[in-house]
């Protein structure tokens, strides 16, 4: 019996265009991509180390203290398994679709016994559009895993938000810091779940009308074509 191993992100192409999401996970055909940026990784590496220290003391970074609710998730032993997907015991599993859900969390509040998750963000700009658009899923996601492992959640979750203001002497770079507070829901996370795994056991499904990805294969597809039937009318 096949076990569907899910994260948030690959939800996220199953939300995007289900035909590229099961050729990815049931062909191992992925969509091209470009070289990744490898600022951003190790802002997120920084970033974790900066919380860590403040996590020793039980505080929490002078930039959000009184903009996120609760204080840092103390135990940093667990924390740093469950910012590691590989190493990672936090995941719901969905026996009657055969589908377990894992993923990788930068970091968590606490307040009252409840469990909040923080998700770091690096960006070039201010925002502009609502990150709800991008990343509810995602959030939904992490609320999900952790109720699933006992840990009771308080239905929302926050993206902290850093993008550059200025360069100052000695090559000291300012960020803007902007905690989201984002509501969660995850029972929508628990329906995505299976209805991906649902997918991924039938046959292989119809693009999203507005996929790239698919459009631009498509297109080629097109063109050779054309190209052939004017190579061999020219004959």
């Amino acid at each position: 019996m096949q076990i569907y191993r899910l994260s948030p992100s690959t939800l996220n192409l199953f939300l995007d265009c289900p035909r590229c999401f099961w050729l990815e996970k049931i062909k191992r055909i992925k969509r091209p991509r470009g070289i990744f940026p490898s600022l951003p990784g190790g802002m997120d590496l920084v970033i974790k180390k900066y919380f860590d220290k403040y996590r020793l003391n039980n505080e929490l970074p002078p930039e959000v203290q009184g903009k996120v609710a609760g204080k840092l998730f103390t135990n940093l032993a667990t924390l740093e398994k469950w910012r590691n997907w590989r190493n990672s015991d936090l995941c719901y599993e969905d026996k009657s679709s055969n589908a377990t859900l894992i993923g990788a969390l930068d970091d968590c509040l606490v307040e009252n016994g409840c469990y909040i998750p923080l998700d770091y963000k690096t960006r070039g700009s201010a925002l502009k559009d609502d990150p709800r658009k991008y990343y509810q899923n995602q959030l939904d996601c992490y609320c999900l895993m952790l109720e699933s492992c006992g840990f009771k959640t308080k239905g929302l979750a926050y993206l902290l938000y850093y993008w550059p203001e200025e360069v100052r002497q000695d090559s000291v770079v300012k960020f803007h810091v902007e905690p989201i507070k984002i509501e969660t829901n995850i029972e929508s996370a628990k329906r995505i779940v299976k209805d991906a795994a649902a997918l991924l056991a039938s046959p292989i499904p119809k693009s999203s009308a507005n996929c790239e990805y698919y459009n631009l294969v498509a297109k080629r597809r097109d063109e050779q074509k054309a190209i052939q039937g004017d190579f061999f009318a020219q004959r």
